[in-house]
């Protein structure tokens, strides 16, 4: 019943605050507005000149006909300019498209013509891109430039209207952005999968800005350790085109620490810039931080003081201690396109000195525990709920206030995707009493041998662990008398005291096996050593190609 006394009615003058992207920027600029964001170590600005950027470049292309709900693409290196992006698009009430530039021509021909892009921003390392298709551009009308220095400029036949930096300098540096519903499109971003063309995944201000919040509060939570808090210093190494840098630029931007962009990933560069800069916030896929550890630069560095999440794929048990060797405050996150992404985080419980160091790393590779206002859960094909166990496996289901309500232009895909009203990962795993989750396999990867499922990552991150081993990728492979059988493609580590062969590698399996951890089934019969695994555009194991490279690779028969 309610309060006869209480008054249902707002004041006439209350201001419902709305969920707006440009409202992430108060205590920034209350409290940080002279903190620094560094591009590539060569280009220094203060928070209150990124508020000024943001106006500028609102400006800017307002003077170019963008208005409320327009498309505006960006092709970049991670950069201060995205910085810009992320705020002035959204804040103008147009659409930013962060377009991904490791896709093909034909994929970024039709990314832009799906999305409806009317502007597009580009740098000069992808004007031959854009000038292959630009005849085939069909929403295209303007295209700005970005020069950057030291970059060579190719011959080309694209009208430029302007240059970003000259554009934004004739701007006024000052806007007063207004309110709207906070239910605006604010990204559009494309997610490729296994079959088809990309997909369109969008995400609203409202969105985004609970995203930031609850990965914030996330992220702040840890006694000690696997935390993010303003006395960081901030990189990314997972692309800004990419489910908005994993949304770590906005929660960096809010807590107003110093932000580092280091343009293209080049290692000697990343590794400099942590050290110079000295960056202890990262985040990238597990084969960027194997790729920096091998960097010889890397070798005198001191990473004592770095921490790092671990995402868009299995942190392995062998990379895990190999990073904490090096004093690496190592993690897994959880999450994908569609879901914005962050979903859970693997950090330890406040007890966790009194685990052991195994324990410790075995809960680091977990898929984590759901952050704040998400609802993980394991279903089967009836999409009833399994029993946190730690052993029963499913689909991972979520629901959480930032989830993609759908792809864009694409209902069919849409309704399989909220299919039973929960939004369905495609992931395979299990959850513990303690709600720490565990990834067992992608849907389309899991291998049936012998009427016995095996989770290719469990054999991933096992055989990471032996000393010789620097990559590994475990498939299935078709076997007439079981079905399906894991191959292992494995990377050798060079000049390593203790070379890894294929008896070594079916010989510790075969010894894991009889302990029960995995089953016999489990154990590859056949292992190849190969120079490079595949990878997909944002550094993935591409298993796909990896699958399709190694069809005709029969397994042996027992």
């Amino acid at each position: 019943m309610l309060d006869p006394h209480f008054d249902s009615h707002a004041a006439p003058g209350a201001y419902a605050y709305p969920l707006l992207i440009k409202q992430l920027l108060h205590t920034p600029l209350a409290q940080a507005a002279e903190q620094e964001i560094v591009y590539r170590g060569e280009v220094r600005h203060s928070y209150r000149t990124l508020a000024e950027r943001i106006a500028r470049l609102a400006n800017g292309l307002d003077a170019l006909g963008a208005k409320h709900g327009a498309t505006v693409a960006m092709m970049d290196w991670d950069s201060h300019r995205y910085l810009d992006c992320y705020f002035a698009v959204p804040m103008m009430g147009a659409v930013l498209q962060s377009v991904n530039v490791r896709l093909s021509q034909d994929e970024i021909l039709y990314t832009l013509n799906h999305a409806g892009a009317q502007i597009l921003i580009v740098h000069t390392d992808f004007i031959p891109v854009i000038d292959a298709i630009r005849t085939r551009l069909e929403t295209v009308r303007t295209f700005i430039w970005i020069d950057e220095q030291g970059s060579p400029v190719p011959e080309h036949g694209i009208p430029f209207a302007q240059e970003y930096e000259a554009m934004l300098a004739a701007a006024q540096p000052s806007r007063e952005f207004p309110d709207f519903d906070e239910n605006t499109r604010a990204t559009t971003f494309y997610t490729t999968g296994t079959t088809g063309k990309p997909k369109g995944v969008y995400f609203s201000h409202r969105q985004l800005v609970l995203h930031t919040i609850a990965g914030m509060a996330a992220l702040a939570s840890p006694a000690s350790g696997q935390r993010f808090h303003r006395g960081d210093v901030y990189m990314p190494i997972t692309p800004m085109f990419h489910v908005h840098a994993w949304g770590m630029p906005y929660i960096a931007t809010m807590l107003g620490v110093k932000q580092v962009y280091p343009g293209r990933y080049v290692p000697r560069n990343l590794v400099r810039l942590i050290e110079q800069e000295g960056v202890t916030f990262s985040h990238c896929v597990s084969t960027i931080l194997h790729m920096l550890l091998s960097c010889p630069d890397a070798e005198t560095v001191d990473l004592s003081r770095w921490k790092v999440v671990i995402g868009g794929g299995a942190l392995t048990e062998g990379l895990a201690r190999v990073a904490l060797g090096r004093g690496i405050d190592v993690f897994s996150g959880y999450g994908m396109s569609e879901s914005g992404p962050l979903l859970s985080l693997a950090q330890l419980p406040p007890d966790a000195d009194t685990l052991d160091q195994d324990e410790q790393v075995r809960l680091r590779c977990t898929t984590g525990r759901a952050i704040p206002l998400v609802d993980l859960r394991i279903v089967n094909d009836e999409m009833r709920e399994a029993p946190r166990d730690g052993r029963t496996s499913g689909e991972i289901v979520a629901r959480a206030p930032w989830l993609t309500q759908g792809y864009l232009l694409n209902r069919e895909a849409s309704a399989q995707l909220w299919e039973g009203g929960a939004l369905h990962t495609q992931d395979i795993g299990c959850v513990d009493a303690a709600g720490y989750l565990r990834i067992t396999d992608r849907a389309k990867d899991v291998i049936k041998s012998g009427g016995e499922w095996v989770s290719s990552l469990e054999v991933e991150s096992l055989i990471s662990q032996l000393p010789g081993v620097a990559e590994v990728a475990v498939i299935g492979v078709s076997d007439e008398k079981w079905g399906e059988r894991p191959l292992a493609l494995v990377v050798k580590k060079p000049e390593c005291d203790t070379p890894v062969t294929e008896e070594s590698i079916q010989r510790y399996l075969l010894g894991i096996a009889e302990t029960g951890r995995i089953s016999r089934y489990a154990v590859p019969r056949d292992v190849r050593f190969i120079d490079e695994i595949s990878k997909t555009s944002v550094g993935k194991i591409d298993k796909k190609t990896l699958r399709l490279r190694f069809k005709d690779n029969q397994a042996a028969g027992a």
